[in-house]
């Protein structure tokens, strides 16, 4: 180590600078999301690059990227060396698309919802926000949302 590099970081060191519990940091692990190394007396030991990627995951999370998602963007990135700033851009362009689509997912949401709750119909069969095409209604009879509505015997 020269004087100039930091030493690594251990589970409780990453959790305390992370803001996250050292259980997720274990789970991010298991999922392949982060990576550690073992001590001689096994404990683990991470680089001081994983604080980025767990902040990276976090808030890829809070946007609602599944961690199926998350692994593969960042398995775009470098194994071998600290991620740059052009890294990070690169990887960071992968949500976009999908970012946008929520945006607009979320403002027909929430013009509709107005209409929605404006005209009372309270019409299943009709109503474009619970039922959109009444395909619940394809679906079968009853409760179709109600995982259990048929063991109960309302079917």
């Amino acid at each position: 180590m020269t004087k100039t590099e930091l030493p690594d970081l251990s589970v409780g060191e990453l959790s305390r600078r992370s803001g996250v519990p050292a259980s997720a940091l274990r789970f991010y692990e298991d999922e392949q999301l982060i990576r550690s190394r073992r001590t001689a007396g096994n404990q683990r030991r991470y680089r001081r690059d994983t604080l980025r990627r767990v902040t990276f995951i976090r808030m890829s999370q809070r946007v609602g990227m599944p961690l199926s998602t998350i692994r593969e963007v960042l398995a775009l990135l470098p194994d071998d060396r600290t991620p740059t700033r052009v890294d990070w851009d690169r990887i960071s362009q992968c949500w976009r698309q999908d970012l946008d689509a929520r945006i607009r997912q979320l403002e027909q949401l929430r013009d509709q919802l107005s209409d929605c709750i404006g005209c009372g119909c309270m019409s299943l069969t009709k109503c474009r926000l619970a039922n959109p095409g009444d395909q619940l209604g394809r679906v079968g009879p009853g409760p179709q949302r109600l995982a259990d509505h048929r063991a109960e015997g309302y079917a």
